[in-house]
């Protein structure tokens, strides 16, 4: 497994994990406003949802309309992982073709590579991520993740249960 690998990997499950771990969420909690990210929970998971489906629209040449919809929680997490499926796989086919410094123009009419919108789109959802767990912990969600790529490594691959890394106190720091 390479970087890109780990990434794509760390990306998908851990906002897919937070997606799931709020839906026990009322609909009032899960559009209460905050004063940071895009102001509520729901609208934050939307946003990062339509950034994948966004971006990997306009570096194939189909860029769709970027419009919120503000699904319910388990049509949001169908539609993050079909849509990460498909981003995924362009990000594996660009690297495996070494496509990465390839320019296309963007909905600005600006150039952009491959690479760098491929690591736009991870490290957007990974900020967007510090948002939603600063929400889930002012609306009182017990037992968060870290959310760190150790964290889904240690659940994916195999090297202990998942549900063992929020138990176990971590290492000082």
């Amino acid at each position: 497994m390479d970087l890109l690998d780990r990434m794509l990997g760390h990306d998908e499950w851990t906002t897919a994990k937070l997606i799931a771990l709020s839906e026990e969420l009322t609909d009032a909690q899960l559009d209460q406003d905050f004063d940071i990210g895009h102001r509520a929970l729901r609208a934050t998971f939307d946003h990062m949802v339509l950034n994948v489906e966004f971006w990997t629209g306009v570096m194939i040449g189909k860029p769709i309309p970027y419009e919120s919809t503000y699904s319910a929680l388990p049509s949001l997490l169908e539609r993050h992982e079909r849509s990460y499926a498909i981003f995924a796989d362009l990000a594996r086919r660009m690297r495996d073709e070494q496509r990465f410094d390839e320019v296309y123009q963007d909905h600005y009419d600006y150039p952009q590579t491959i690479g760098g919108t491929i690591l736009h789109v991870i490290l957007h959802n990974s900020q967007h991520r510090s948002d939603v767990l600063h929400i889930l912990q002012r609306l009182g969600v017990p037992d968060l993740p870290e959310a760190d790529p150790q964290e889904w490594e240690h659940a994916t691959q195999g090297f202990f249960d998942s549900d063992e890394i929020t138990e176990q106190t971590p290492p000082p720091r």
